[in-house]
């Protein structure tokens, strides 16, 4: 079985929505498709067929949570250290044409935010900063084009 890398707090949120999912939305809906047929004629009840499509969602979010749970290898990035770039890092990169600062953690693709400054590890830039260090110049081919990047700092948290 293929092992997937995830920080220690994104396996705890995977586990909190699938936890979410099965013991209140899970029930919530069931309880909604009984209700909504109670009102009889299901060819034309908008509402069952809401439900039933919840329902639908529902379950499918969970079988992809028990497959991300189940080939989950959890990294805490605060036991790591060092100043090279790997699995779980927070690096800090200047963009060398607009002098642009970033900082992104490196986490698996299922706990990826951008919003929240989280970096899959399956993203180009990410791909490009693994195993570079400190001072080391990327170049990394990107939506916006051809960016070259310095990494100025590399932590763990």
């Amino acid at each position: 079985m293929e092992q997937v890398p995830v920080t220690k707090n994104g396996f705890e949120v995977l586990e909190d929505e699938l936890k979410d999912l099965k013991s209140v939305q899970r029930p919530a809906v069931i309880q909604d498709i009984a209700t909504a047929r109670e009102h009889g004629d299901l060819k034309e009840n908008a509402e069952y067929h809401a439900a039933r499509e919840q329902q639908s969602f529902i379950e499918g979010r969970i079988l992809q949570l028990e497959s991300a749970i189940g080939k989950a290898q959890i990294i805490d990035p605060s036991t790591l250290t060092g100043d090279t770039v790997k699995f779980g890092a927070t690096v800090t990169i200047v963009d060398e044409d607009t002098d642009e600062e970033e900082t992104w953690q490196i986490v698996g693709d299922f706990e990826a935010s951008t919003d929240e400054g989280r970096l899959s590890i399956s993203a180009p830039v990410a791909r490009a900063l693994i195993g570079k260090s400190v001072g080391d110049s990327v170049g990394v081919v990107t939506p916006k084009g051809k960016r070259t990047y310095e990494i100025l700092d590399v932590t763990f948290k």
